[in-house]
């Protein structure tokens, strides 16, 4: 198995648009500290009327609730985490961050993970239909390796591309972070929001957290691209439906969560684990071990599509 992924890892570093890759991403987080650090307002460490301007949100966003109608819940359930949290800060004699630290830009930094993601959805798209169209497959196949061994070590493959793409991310955003913007006063303590209480945690261990919960997302749907991949043997179409759904999914899901229920079976509903530790489910009732099971039937049916087909497939046709 090891040999099978250290060769599938020798063809995608074979190719000048792995490099590619990897310089545009490096580049992005690049180009935003530089334009943060040159054209971003510093403002200060601390604003000496925060105290005043927390509770007067407070207030604002209390008469909101009052004012808002039942189907509203989520946003009334947003509003009462900005309460709680603004609450526990002025009981805690913590002010909010008013300038750009090296730790706030890691947490911006998460944005790229969608872009990161892309470039996975790409490798998982080809790593298999590309076999296909290059006729690369009988070789591979003739040899005396079982079919799902060889397809298991792609999808690893896979995988591990995009570990080692989210640990550049991280780890350029973190130098680049703190030799810009440092590390701030020195409080790197996080509050998080979740079932009604709010919780202080260490901002490393929180980033990595942010980090990890974040690609879910994008593994889901790489897994899903790898599938289409295998079974269909279409790069074009599991790369474009696949780049689709990775920036549309949510945003459609969320607008359908907003009216009926049964949007929490939806893929898209479950992909965001981190709103039960820092945040407010997309529907009422969903639970962690609902999302997590959900995660797991999409993805047994996804792998059952991908190497159901692909060990039945007739090669010659």
């Amino acid at each position: 198995m090891l040999n099978l992924i250290k060769n599938e890892w020798i063809k995608i570093f074979k190719r000048p648009g792995t490099y590619v890759m990897i310089g545009l991403l490096v580049l992005a987080v690049l180009g935003t500290g530089i334009l943060t650090k040159v054209y971003g307002d510093s403002g200060q460490s601390t604003n000496p009327q925060w105290k005043q301007e927390l509770q007067q949100e407070t207030k604002e966003y209390k008469k909101e609730i009052k004012e808002l109608p039942k189907s509203a819940n989520t946003y009334k359930q947003n509003l009462e985490r900005n309460i709680a949290i603004n609450q526990y800060r002025l009981d805690h004699n913590l002010p909010p961050e008013q300038e750009e630290t090296g730790w706030s830009f890691i947490y911006d930094s998460a944005s790229f993970i969608s872009f990161a993601g892309l470039f996975t959805i790409i490798v998982a798209a080809g790593i298999v239909a590309s076999e296909f169209g290059w006729g690369t497959i009988k070789l591979l196949l003739i040899r005396p390796i079982k079919r799902t061994k060889i397809l298991f070590s792609k999808y690893l493959t896979v995988i591990l591309f995009d570990v080692f793409l989210l640990a550049i991310l991280f780890i350029t955003a973190a130098i680049l972070g703190f030799a810009l913007f440092g590390t701030g006063d020195g409080n790197n303590a996080h509050l998080a929001y979740a079932n009604g209480t709010v919780v202080e945690q260490n901002m490393l261990l929180y980033l990595i957290k942010r980090y990890l919960l974040a690609s879910i997302d994008v593994i889901m749907i790489t897994t899903m691209a790898f599938m289409i991949s295998a079974v269909f043997r279409n790069s074009s179409l599991a790369t474009g439906l696949s780049i689709f759904l990775l920036f549309m999914g949510s945003s459609v899901t969320a607008i359908i969560a907003s009216q009926y229920n049964w949007a929490k079976y939806i893929l898209f509903a479950n992909t965001d684990l981190s709103q039960y530790f820092d945040g407010i489910p997309m529907v009422d009732g969903m639970t962690l071990g609902f999302s997590i099971t959900m995660l797991l039937i999409y993805f047994i049916v996804f792998m059952l599509l991908a190497f159901g087909v692909f060990t039945k497939r007739d090669v010659a046709a």
